[in-house]
């Protein structure tokens, strides 16, 4: 397929390498030049303007958050004013579903088909080609998408024909984790300070209770506290939650579990945690406990 891929970081860099590997004419473009260079050595096509890479079948967004997506969406010569009519635009970014919504009418004004294809994985799943994939959009959008899924993830899940589900359901996930990450993090401050080995304590956690990968990843980096480099960094999480909080709201759905992760996200943040992994509210309940070494 034609595709244009607009979004090289830390997810969207390998996303575009796999989609070059598996045959598929890529056209990538990033607000940051010189991202684009080492897919450029491998075949991919590189565009000037965000409107250069919307000339084919499908252009994918991978960007950080609701305003990097409105600056190449809507700007005059953006993805809305540029893709041609029946294409589809596959929005990967984790986005507020207020965006959404806004997405799915913009492009049916347009003639346009808009499909919203949220991931869950790290950059190393995303290189792997191994995401889990969220999908939603009118049923042909979605099937006409799937060669591309295919590349870029281990499995896709459509959650119906309303782009703004599989947006509600990637901010749910990621509450979840933080969830998961606030968790462990208190439990390994509370065994840790009474001198029980850590690595020890979450080795019999993965192996027993909680054998899912997630408390094996998360677990493993607040044990090392290790949280450079940052795979998905501090102020992503805090967006996150704070737009699932959003969510929350329109529904007059309470997540009180969800407003003490923005705290916790805030607290990280205001000790000079910008550039860590969002693991490292893991972090917080040891140097509450003062038990952190780093």
């Amino acid at each position: 397929m034609k595709v244009g891929f607009i979004g090289l970081g830390h997810m969207g860099a390998g996303m575009a390498a796999n989609l070059l590997r598996a045959g598929h004419e890529v056209t990538v473009y990033n607000r940051t030049a010189g991202k684009e260079r080492a897919l450029i050595e491998h075949g991919a096509r590189a565009a000037a303007h965000v409107a250069d890479a919307c000339r084919g079948e499908v252009v994918i967004t991978m960007l950080a958050d609701d305003g990097a997506v409105e600056s190449v969406v809507f700007d005059d010569n953006g993805v809305i004013g540029t893709l041609r009519e029946g294409a589809i635009h596959v929005s990967m970014s984790t986005i507020s579903v207020a965006l959404s919504e806004r997405l799915t009418a913009a492009h049916a004004t347009a003639g346009q088909r808009f499909v919203a294809a949220p991931v869950f994985g790290r950059p190393d799943v995303a290189a792997a080609g191994q995401l889990f994939i969220v999908a939603a959009g009118a049923k042909d959008a979605v099937d006409a998408c799937r060669p591309l899924f295919d590349v870029l993830g281990q499995k896709a899940f459509p959650v119906g024909e309303t782009p703004r589900a599989a947006n509600l359901v990637k901010l749910s996930g990621n509450f979840l984790l933080a969830s998961v990450i606030e968790a462990l993090g208190e439990a390994i401050a509370l065994v840790g300070k009474a001198g029980i080995d850590r690595h020890r304590y979450l080795d019999l956690l993965t192996s027993t209770l909680f054998t899912a990968p997630a408390y094996e990843t998360y677990g493993g980096m607040i044990a090392d506290e290790k949280f450079e480099p940052a795979g998905f960094a501090a102020p992503l999480g805090h967006k996150d939650i704070r737009l699932t909080l959003a969510a929350a709201e329109d529904l007059r759905v309470p997540m009180p579990l969800a407003s003490l992760l923005h705290d916790r996200f805030l607290a990280l943040l205001a000790q000079g945690g910008e550039a860590l992994d969002w693991s490292a509210i893991g972090q917080l309940a040891a140097k509450d406990a003062g038990h952190y070494s780093g």
